[in-house]
């Protein structure tokens, strides 16, 4: 969310934004309403002062035909103030809804573009493997080895169901651990949060109201999260941080669910898109400062970085474009993991930095040396998303008979180099 005194001072730029991540979001409807809100706001306050100066009178009152006559006036000020705050309560819920739509400003590095084809190439890190040997799919390495039974997820959960079982589900955890001690080592806390979240948790990170669709709910108003940061800024909720105790980093796992409405015929065979799956994610509060959120964002993707190159696996960075950018964040990387089956690039990790996008929804500030309070800066990143990084990681150290290279960095998790 946005300071509603800043987008109506920069309401060329707010509209520009809009256009930019190809948001239909019309700034002068906000700012209509907005003005309507301000004038019944003023008329409210000047009619419950005047209350409050009626009742002070009144008290002190002896005649008993003079203080009947103020009842009587008050009574009708009383009537008239109780129709202008249901009006305001009506321009309030429209305002609201209208201030949650408004879209974050992206970064003028940003490149312009509709869709994720769009999306512009950083750079590469890792040799495509070339092998003797046409690449199987990460699925039939994996049955092949009895480590995934698609049927009996499938039987358990539905469609995009799955079991990880004997080395896979080994594997899983290997990756966790490994994933959750890269961060520990680089200062970040250990956290592991819930997924099951009430509803101001999503509004507040930005994934509500637009989101809904892909979210699944509970019959008691809750809704179970599609990452750990929703839980984790949650958990910041109404804080205030010293400056000097900042950047806040954490380190948050958390089971995941999605819906994945919109992307009916997909990857309807394997792991890259399923519904109930784990992350590894970390969450960063800093200071209200540009430069600190930039240096923070290449950092945390630095780490993600880190991560693929300890895992062996060939990828690439991408900018993301203004349309693909989505509501609340500034600007945004993706990492993708080669996969030698599909001869293409797939996401694995995403990278965002928001400014005070969220902090302002969630009530997160800063409180600087000269006793100032600000809504401070947030900034998220991928560490480890599964079981969609064993499908690269299985495919990229497939050997040609059958078996599964393990890279030295998970060694010490499985105690073994192939499985």
């Amino acid at each position: 969310m946005l300071d509603i005194k800043f987008i109506r001072e920069n309401k060329d730029l707010i509209q520009a934004g809009a256009q930019k991540k190809r948001i239909d979001f019309k700034v002068d409807a906000l700012i209509a309403i907005d003005e309507k809100r301000r004038d019944v706001l003023r008329g409210v306050e000047e009619k419950r002062q005047a209350q409050n100066v009626m009742s002070k009178e009144i008290a002190g009152l002896t005649d008993l035909d003079i203080r009947a006559q103020k009842i009587a006036e008050m009574q009708t000020l009383k009537s008239t103030l109780q129709e202008e705050e249901d009006t305001l309560k009506k321009i309030m819920k429209e305002w609201q809804s209208l201030m949650l739509s408004v879209p974050n400003i992206p970064d003028m590095s940003v490149p312009d573009g509709a869709t994720d084809a769009d999306n512009v190439e950083i750079r590469t890190h890792g040799e495509i493997p070339e092998l003797s040997f046409t690449p199987k799919h990460h699925i039939d390495i994996l049955e092949a080895k009895d480590m995934v039974d698609l049927e009996g997820g499938v039987r358990i959960s539905g469609f995009r169901g799955y079991v990880l079982k004997g080395a896979g589900g080994a594997l899983l955890f290997a990756l966790w651990r490994f994933a959750i001690d890269h961060m520990m080592k680089r200062g970040f806390e250990f956290m592991v949060v819930p997924s099951m979240v009430n509803r101001e948790g999503l509004i507040g990170t930005g994934y509500l109201p637009q989101g809904e669709e892909d979210l699944y709910k509970t019959q008691d108003g809750q809704y179970l999260a599609g990452t750990g940061e929703v839980g984790t800024m949650a958990y910041l909720m109404d804080q205030t941080f010293k400056q000097d105790k900042l950047p806040k980093k954490i380190v948050a796992f958390s089971p995941c669910f999605r819906r994945e409405v919109g992307s009916h015929g997909k990857d309807t065979r394997g792991l890259i898109r399923v519904h109930e799956f784990y992350k590894v994610e970390q969450v960063v509060v800093c200071d209200a400062l540009h430069a600190t959120s930039v240096t923070l964002h290449e950092e945390m993707l630095n780490h993600a970085e880190e991560l693929m190159q300890a895992l062996e696996i060939p990828y690439r960075v991408v900018l993301i474009c203004g349309g693909d950018l989505g509501l609340p964040a500034v600007k945004k990387y993706d990492i993708e993991a080669w996969v030698p089956s599909e001869k293409t690039y797939r996401e694995t990790h995403s990278a965002s930095y928001f400014h005070d996008f969220q902090s302002r929804r969630m009530n997160i500030k800063v409180e600087r040396e000269d006793g100032k309070k600000v809504f401070a800066h947030t900034i998220n990143s991928t560490v480890a998303a599964t079981p969609r990084l064993i499908a690269a990681l299985v495919e990229n150290h497939q050997q040609a008979d059958g078996s599964i290279r393990i890279p030295k960095a998970l060694i010490p998790f499985l105690g073994t180099d192939r499985l």
